[in-house]
């Protein structure tokens, strides 16, 4: 079930969702979404589904991975990024394989550590980790390219779009409960411009660390 096979059965439902970008399908295919997730779980890890990674926190499902990471890359390559929520590491690691430069924060820090040990068995070492709370972002590192965010808030954080460069993208599910909605924000010279994608179903956005 984690075979070069399995993968690309995967990457055939993602292109039959609508997923165009063939650097990230590719990058899809070849990442081994199954060392993510404990080995009970490592049978569905090719699934599109989210899958529980303890802490009552999941892996995205596959296609929100795609979609989220396709939008972030839609008007050009990010040279630096920041990611908000490392979770179980595998948005981190498809990221980390597009662009030059991946800050990620994690406010659970055995998820970190896993995940950082992950990353590291696939000779990613472009990427900063930081155990803080999300919310804050990593000002020291700012502007950024581009900011995806993994968990959702109630409202847009001021304090990540204020760490986001003019130009810059920042796409991030935002809403409670049933009522959330995947956005993809621009900052311009005269401010931000918003586009709502599709509705979502993300874990909230918890300050503080663990």
């Amino acid at each position: 079930m984690t075979s070069r096979r399995t993968r690309h059965r995967l990457v055939q439902r993602l292109k039959d969702q609508g997923i165009r970008n063939a650097a990230l399908l590719a990058i899809i295919g070849n990442t081994p979404r199954h060392i993510f997730v404990d080995e009970a779980l490592a049978v569905r890890a090719y699934d599109d589904t989210a899958l529980p990674i303890g802490h009552s926190q999941t892996i995205s499902q596959p296609y929100m991975v795609a979609r989220m990471t396709e939008l972030l890359l839609e008007n050009g390559m990010p040279r630096k990024v920041l990611e908000v929520g490392t979770g179980s590491g595998y948005q981190t690691a498809v990221l980390a394989q597009l662009v030059e430069k991946l800050y990620t924060v994690e406010r659970i820090l055995p998820l970190m550590q896993r995940a950082r040990q992950c990353l590291h068995e696939l000779r990613l070492h472009n990427v900063s980790y930081r155990h803080s709370d999300g919310g804050w972002g990593r000002k020291e590192y700012a502007p950024y390219d581009g900011i995806l965010v993994t968990a959702a808030p109630e409202e847009i954080p001021l304090m990540l779009l204020e760490q986001l460069t003019t130009g810059g993208v920042m796409v991030i599910p935002v809403g409670s409960g049933d009522q959330q909605s995947l956005q993809r924000i621009t900052k311009t010279d005269k401010g931000c411009e918003l586009e709502e994608i599709e509705p979502v179903r993300f874990v909230p956005l918890v300050p503080g660390r663990f």
